[in-house]
């Protein structure tokens, strides 16, 4: 089983465009990159503490990789809005990847690059690609939000 984190907006979208993959084996959205300890949603919702808001996805590689995974990443959120995705503004909504491990950091930086030599945007990718630290699980009512409401999207 392996872990990639993947930051693209608020945490609802972004784990709806991963839960139902075939080789997903679990999802969890939550908080990562910033200052505090077990931060809550009130905290980083300020934009004060540095986190993004994230989803944690679990899975298995016989049946998806980590590449394929990055282009739903990318297929999902606009990567060349600095902190910002559809109506969520700040730091916390910030484009970014954690890696957990060098050959996921290179597997990221290609993809950036091959999207970047692509021109399909005419601004600069902005999303970054940073070592992950602790994540933070989110208070339960965020998780799978989309399903539990009967959603499939934000509405942007």
């Amino acid at each position: 089983m392996e872990k990639a984190t993947f930051g693209a907006g608020c945490f609802w979208h972004v784990e709806e465009a991963f839960c139902h993959l075939k080789g997903v084996t679990s999802t969890a959205a939550g908080y990562m990159g910033g200052r505090l300890e077990n931060p809550s949603y009130g905290d980083v919702h300020t934009g004060e503490t540095g986190h993004a808001e994230v989803v944690q996805v679990e899975y298995e590689t016989s049946q998806v990789s980590y590449e394929d995974l990055l282009e739903v990443f990318w297929r999902n959120h606009n990567p060349t809005t600095r902190n910002r995705q559809g109506p969520d503004v700040g730091s916390q909504y910030r484009s970014v990847i954690f890696y957990h491990d060098e050959k996921q950091k290179a597997l990221a930086e290609g993809s950036k690059e091959k999207l970047e030599k692509s021109s399909k945007y005419k601004s600069p990718i902005v999303t970054e690609i940073t070592p992950a630290p602790t994540f933070w699980r989110a208070e339960e009512y965020h998780q799978r939000y989309l399903e539990k409401h009967g959603r499939s999207s934000c509405g942007f």
